[in-house]
């Protein structure tokens, strides 16, 4: 009995006849036909094959129809697990035609897989779009958790993780970022980000202008791979380091800072005072200021004496 009829039969689907004469390899299980028709979303490996669970490898190795950010690379993936299943590509600029395609394969009764290039699908990538899709059809979703850059890199880097903020990847365009970071500057709990290789060192540098060279933060690199990096300093020592070391500059990029001190909460940024005057447009001055400061750490006290002096004026 080969590999698949053996799976088939174990999964009390019946009796099954090989399609095919020749003798399946015995280490490699072929998709099964129960996988449940509904969206799964699997987590997979972001360097370190070993990672990727039993349970998403089942799901793949089950899965009718598998989506994919980067076909190419998920593709090396399957190949190197003997698995088969239609592959097609999902990503910012076809989004809504391959979210249908996908719907309508899991509405014929298809068990269905959404995987991004590496990590959780659905963070800084497209997944969540076709996740409120199949939501809104009926469909059930399906988490299979696994690797995820960010909580890997918090959880190595030794800065408070109790609260964080994940903001991922900044603005491409100088002003823009820069407009960005001014707005995080007083932010109360440790910040995640991505960042692309080629603009590292100058994200750097900007962070030591606005949240200062003090400020502790720690770049994760390359994590589970062969030249994996970690390493917590000050932004200042950070930068000078990153600058003098190209190699730095290379591969997968986190970074994490450390939330603002007392004294930093103090300066309210744009789009807190953005937050704070709109929000009091609509609700009580005293109700505006307590929500402001529950998401950003300021004094209510102060909030509410911002917002009586901008009536004043």
């Amino acid at each position: 009995m080969c590999a698949q009829t053996k799976v088939i039969r174990a999964a009390g689907s019946g009796k099954y006849k090989c399609p095919s004469k020749k003798k399946c390899p015995t280490n490699v299980r072929p998709r099964a036909d129960y996988l449940q028709a509904a969206l799964h979303i699997v987590a997979t490996p972001i360097g370190n094959e070993g990672d990727l669970s039993p349970r998403a490898l089942d799901v793949l190795r089950s899965a009718h129809i598998i989506a994919a950010e980067d076909t190419r690379r998920t593709g090396v993936l399957l190949k190197t697990h003997a698995i088969d299943a239609k592959l097609i590509a999902y990503h910012d600029h076809n989004e809504e035609r391959a979210a249908k395609i996908v719907c309508a394969a899991i509405q014929r009764g298809e068990g269905a897989a959404l995987v991004c290039d590496a990590g959780t699908p659905g963070v800084s990538d497209p997944g969540y779009r076709l996740v409120r899709m199949a939501q809104d059809l009926g469909i059930e979703v399906v988490p299979v958790p696994g690797p995820c850059a960010a909580i890997v890199a918090l959880s190595g880097s030794g800065i408070a993780s109790d609260r964080f903020f994940f903001e991922g990847f900044l603005p491409a365009k100088p002003r823009a970022r820069r407009d960005r970071i001014e707005a995080l500057r007083a932010y109360p709990h440790s910040l995640i980000f991505y960042e692309a290789p080629h603009r590292f060192a100058d994200t750097l540098l900007e962070m030591v202008e606005v949240f200062g060279g003090e400020r502790e933060a720690a770049l994760a690199r390359e994590l589970t791979k062969t030249y994996e990096t970690i390493r917590r300093t000050s932004l200042a020592e950070l930068s000078d380091w990153v600058s003098g070391d190209p190699d730095q500059q290379k591969g997968e990029i986190v970074l994490i800072v450390s939330p603002a001190k007392v004294g930093e909460r103090q300066l309210l940024g744009n789009e807190e005072l953005l937050l704070l005057t709109t929000l009091a447009e609509y609700v009580p001055a005293r109700e505006a200021a307590k929500l402001v400061s529950s998401v950003t750490g300021f004094k209510t006290s102060s909030l509410y004496d911002i917002i009586v002096a901008q009536r004043e004026t």
